[in-house]
């Protein structure tokens, strides 16, 4: 029985990420994924024009995910500082969860593709420092952080530290869980916000 279009979609993405997921990180030719799920690389490219938008259904599913999850928190928690630290543990838990997804974040996945993938893995990584500038300001106005932070200083921090965890766990070959150690470092991070 044949699959729906939508399922043979699904299951490119799917492949692509578990092949993402290796620790040694070889490259993903279409040529490796079509032998892989035991197609010939033009049924690939009937379901995806191009490596590009198999990419690009990657990053989309990661956006989707990411701020659908941002967005409840930032909806259903009113303290400022708690949206923050909720978020990072969501960025970093997310790692963890998709390890394959964390070589896309980082960019390890897209060397040598479209430097366009990029671009928006860099756009995506903006969205979450101005959510988390948001929510500094949120703080601010709680009484939790100084009126005159630099705001947009600390939402970088903030970033950098997530993208930095991110990057040991995947360099690391996953051994390096990105959530060891989180509630201290929260704790540390707190503090300088008082």
């Amino acid at each position: 029985m044949a699959a729906k279009p939508g399922e043979r979609k699904l299951q490119i993405l799917q492949t692509i990420v578990e092949m993402l997921e290796q620790p040694k990180g070889e490259k993903i030719t279409t040529a490796a994924l079509a032998a892989r799920l035991d197609l010939s690389e033009a049924a690939l490219y009937r379901h995806f024009p191009s490596k590009f938008m198999m990419y690009q259904g990657l990053i989309d599913f990661i956006e989707q995910t990411v701020f659908g999850l941002i967005n409840k928190i930032s909806t259903e928690e009113q303290d400022g500082l708690k949206q923050i630290e909720g978020i990072v543990g969501l960025l970093l838990g997310f790692a963890k969860k998709n390890r394959g997804m964390t070589r896309v974040l980082i960019g390890d996945a897209l060397v040598n593709e479209d430097e366009r993938l990029q671009q928006r893995i860099n756009q995506l990584l903006d969205r979450v420092e101005a959510t988390l500038k948001q929510s500094l300001r949120i703080a601010s106005t709680q009484g939790k952080l100084e009126a005159d932070a630099d705001f947009g200083a600390h939402a970088n921090l903030l970033l950098c530290f997530v993208v930095g965890r991110w990057s040991q766990f995947g360099k690391s070959g996953y051994a390096k869980d990105p959530m060891v150690q989180w509630p201290q470092q929260w704790g540390i991070i707190r503090s300088q916000f008082n």
